[in-house]
């Protein structure tokens, strides 16, 4: 593999050739089962919300936990034995925990220790799951195909949570929580079948079988502390999930609040990103990225603190949702460019480690920024606190241009 260290590096160009069937069926499979996804974890907050607020709080805890600590072990496991073996096992393992909470939700409703049992089981099998899914991509497509492929991927995703979330709320009216995870379970049955028919190129092993999972972590972690691309892509994606997630998810709904837009405004808000998330998405997937990827990536990054500046001025919810689709669109452009470097820059040996790595930054940045952004709220205002992701986009936009190994890198021209 050509090495990434220095400012010669390339992350090849999408060519022509259409993208194996392989990976399309994968894609299908998967997004299905994202869908089904988002409808039960809707479904599961519904009924954990019934519980009261601190009940519901510690049901996504129960699925935010395990996840965290866990990932860094998923991905050395996903290395070790291979992707598309610890993806059948993680589909198996969830087809019989909803298909069970089917069973014992028709006989005892929605008790509390089955919905932190529920929820402990997706967030434990995610911290597998997600490494080895997201090194699939490489595993099933061409490094020159890599950037369509993966932003594809990203618009199946983001259609995936449009649709998701409405159609859990009309399973609950309808069959309820037992009823949701009927249909979850037929969407982990369809991905099963295809994980069982698809088969990647290759499946290396990692790691020497003598060296233990946990040295394989260390040593995931010390590549890319190490690597003078991978080291500032992942900065980056900490920067970027502290500055441009809680916008909407956290901060949307309280500056709606203090602007007296009401809840509608505020879900057209939120629509209002994905709408512009997967634009960018669909763009990329049919033009490819910019030719030099570390730039695109990091203006992706100031198109989105722009938007959320924006957000933070607006004068009223119809300016907000415009500030909002700019702002989603920036978030898109810097997902696209460095979903796939990312991706390209990792050895064939730490495919599973790397997306650890990256799951764990956004994570951790995440839980940080939500809970410094909602003191930040509720000591000063909203709009101080949309106002400070504005800033850290920028700051990391700078930071992004600045570096001299993302800023040099070009994709090779098809």
């Amino acid at each position: 593999m050509a090495s990434l260290g220095t400012t010669e590096s390339v992350v090849s160009a999408p060519p022509r050739s259409a993208l194996p069937r392989s990976y399309l069926l994968w894609l299908a499979g998967t997004r299905a089962s994202l869908t089904g996804d988002a409808a039960l974890y809707f479904a599961l907050g519904w009924a954990a919300s019934a519980h009261g607020g601190r009940t519901a709080a510690l049901v996504l805890t129960a699925i935010t936990l395990p996840r965290t600590v866990l990932l860094l072990l998923g991905g050395a496991v996903g290395d070790r034995f291979g992707a598309r073996r610890v993806m059948i096992t993680g589909d198996v393992v969830m087809l019989a925990a909803v298909l069970a909470v089917a069973v014992a939700g028709r006989a005892w409703g929605t008790p509390p220790w089955m919905l932190f049992g529920l929820a402990a089981m997706v967030g434990t099998v995610d911290a597998f799951y997600l490494p080895a899914t997201g090194s699939m991509p490489r595993r099933l497509v061409s490094r020159e195909q890599l950037p369509r492929a993966m932003a594809l991927g990203q618009a199946g995703g983001q259609v995936a949570s449009l649709v998701g979330a409405p159609l859990g709320a009309l399973l609950v009216t309808v069959a309820g929580l037992s009823g949701t995870a009927l249909v979850d379970a037929g969407t982990f049955a369809a991905v099963l079948a295809v994980m069982v028919w698809v088969r990647p190129r290759a499946e290396t092993q990692a790691s020497p079988g003598a060296e233990s999972l946990l040295a394989g972590i260390a040593d995931g972690v010390k590549l890319v502390a190490r690597d003078p691309v991978l080291r500032p892509a992942l900065l980056l994606t900490a920067a970027a999930a502290a500055g441009l997630l809680p916008v909407v998810a956290l901060l949307g709904p309280l500056l709606a609040r203090s602007n007296g837009w009401g809840p509608g405004s505020a879900g057209l808000v939120a629509a209002g990103q994905g709408a512009g998330i997967l634009l960018a998405a669909l763009l990329a997937a049919r033009l490819g990225p910019m030719r030099r990827v570390g730039v695109g990536a990091s203006l992706g990054l100031g198109l989105a603190a722009l938007g959320i500046a924006g957000l933070a001025a607006a004068p009223a919810a119809g300016a907000a949702v415009a500030a909002a689709v700019v702002a989603g669109a920036g978030s898109g452009m810097f997902a696209c460019h460095l979903g796939p470097l990312v991706l390209v820059g990792a050895p064939d040996t730490h495919l599973s480690r790397v997306q650890s790595l990256l799951s764990l930054v956004q994570s951790l940045a995440l839980v940080v920024a939500n809970n410094v952004l909602g003191w930040l709220a509720s000591a000063a205002d909203a709009r101080s606190a949309v106002v400070l992701c504005a800033v850290l986009g920028c700051v990391a936009a700078a930071a992004g241009l600045a570096s001299p190994s993302l800023r040099g890198l070009r994709r090779a021209v098809s």
